[in-house]
């Protein structure tokens, strides 16, 4: 590596380190989360980090987050998120598959549908949404989750499928997320 580079590097992640304590990898440390937004087209305050993918027609809101090592893919159709979403560390959401194509060895097509995730929502660390997902406002999926089909507003999901376990109300001290008992339908 260059001595020059490097040393620039080490001074301004010593500086990261010191100002934030947290110790990122290269391009993280050194790009602008807000500036690769800004250069995608992404909404106002939303921020996104250097080591996530971006592919194909992928729109984002205003104050949204997109953590490290996230996979945005809406090469195959539409992918959007709405203002004020959270995408965790390691997401992954897809607008195709080719499951159907690999099975039949070629003779199916790539299974392609829209992603959209509604206002305020949470999508935890390491979870996938699957094409023709709509995930409503205010709600969210637990980490490792698989969603596989449309969330209605102010759910909870969790689990490979997701499913509902609980709800997302709101009083005077704010949201509030209640959970289902382990009986409940």
């Amino acid at each position: 590596m260059n001595d020059n580079l490097y040393d620039a590097y080490e001074k301004h992640r010593i500086r990261i380190k010191k100002d934030y304590n947290r110790d990122l990898p290269f391009q993280d440390t050194v790009f602008d989360r807000w500036e690769r937004a800004k250069s995608l087209g992404f909404g106002e305050n939303s921020n996104i980090y250097n080591s996530a993918f971006v592919f194909g027609d992928v729109s984002v809101g205003k104050n949204v987050w997109i953590g490290p090592n996230v996979i945005l893919d809406g090469s195959a159709a539409p992918l959007v998120i709405a203002d004020g979403c959270t995408i965790a560390a390691g997401v992954h959401i897809y607008t195709h598959d080719n499951i159907l194509k690999t099975l039949s060895g070629g003779k199916e097509n790539i299974q392609t549908g829209p992603v959209t995730i509604g206002l305020n929502t949470y999508i935890g660390s390491q979870s996938i949404i699957n094409k023709n997902v709509n995930i409503g406002n205010m709600c969210v999926v637990a980490a490792n989750s698989f969603v596989n089909k449309d969330v209605i507003d102010h759910c909870i999901m969790a689990g490979n499928p997701a499913n509902q376990i609980g709800v997302v109300t709101f009083n005077d001290n704010g949201p509030q997320l209640i959970y289902k008992a382990n009986n409940e339908k």
